[in-house]
């Protein structure tokens, strides 16, 4: 983490001689870092696993002073819904439907989806509308990778067939090629206090299960998933320009 950070700073330094202007009346060459948030609805074979989720996503991106606009992303996805699939734990199961401890005791059992996703992203910006010429609409497409699976927690008791390489027979995870599109709105204000990016996104994941076999149905899962996400994101900028002055502001 601290070499990434070096070489971000590093990376920041030598771009900061490219990028002069004045914000209200020049296209400025803009790297920028976004932190933003999508709430997302899944659709293909991720509706029949999974409920909506929540992405939280970490962005560095460049706008040229011809409004190209480029850079790479990661995501983290988080659920709470998680739809039962047939024979989901079923070696496990006792009457009741739940499940034992090594103590005898029925176990608290927490099922929750996890995943995350990385892309490399290139689009434009269309000025048609804002405060200055760095502010409008913004189309950008990206080429990544996806990763899901169901996360089990029980963390109060020990369930010695779901602890270690063991949970891995049950996790489902898939992962694999995907696609992103994104179409929105992004502000850069003039006086520094405001700067969001707001839209609709959409993910497609041609993923492949990755686990040779499912412990609980004792069957093994292949063939390429059709795993779409479809969702808004609002996220928070900020810029890394020089202006006129030679001053070099963060903000």
């Amino acid at each position: 983490m601290a070499r990434f950070a070096f070489f971000f700073i590093a990376l920041v330094g030598c771009m900061q001689s490219l990028a002069q202007g004045s914000v209200s009346d020049t296209s400025l060459f803009d790297p920028h870092v976004t932190m933003s948030y999508a709430y997302q609805f899944p659709g293909g074979d991720m509706a029949s696993r999974f409920g909506n989720n929540s992405n939280l996503s970490l962005g560095f991106h460049i706008k040229s002073r011809k409004n190209w606009y480029y850079g790479i992303q990661g995501q983290f996805l988080f659920g709470n819904r998680v739809i039962k699939e047939e024979g989901f734990l079923q070696n496990l199961l006792v009457d009741g439907d739940y499940v034992l401890d090594n103590d005898g005791y029925p176990a608290v059992l927490v099922i929750q989806q996890r995943g995350f996703a990385i892309s490399g992203d290139f689009g434009r910006l269309f000025p048609v509308f804002g405060p200055n010429p760095n502010s409008g609409i913004l189309l950008k497409s990206g080429v990544g990778f996806l990763q899901h699976n169901i996360r089990i927690e029980h963390q109060e008791t020990y369930i010695a067939q779901l602890e270690d390489d063991y949970l891995k027979g049950y996790d489902r995870m898939a992962n694999g090629l995907a696609v992103t599109g994104f179409l929105g709105y992004f502000y850069m204000s003039n006086n520094r206090f405001i700067n969001f990016v707001l839209g609709v996104e959409a993910w497609r994941g041609f993923t492949e299960p990755r686990r040779p076999m499912n412990f609980d149905t004792q069957l093994s899962e292949s063939g390429v998933r059709n795993d779409i996400l479809l969702g808004l994101r609002a996220g928070w900028t900020l810029h890394f320009y020089k202006r006129m002055s030679d001053n070099f502001y963060y903000y």
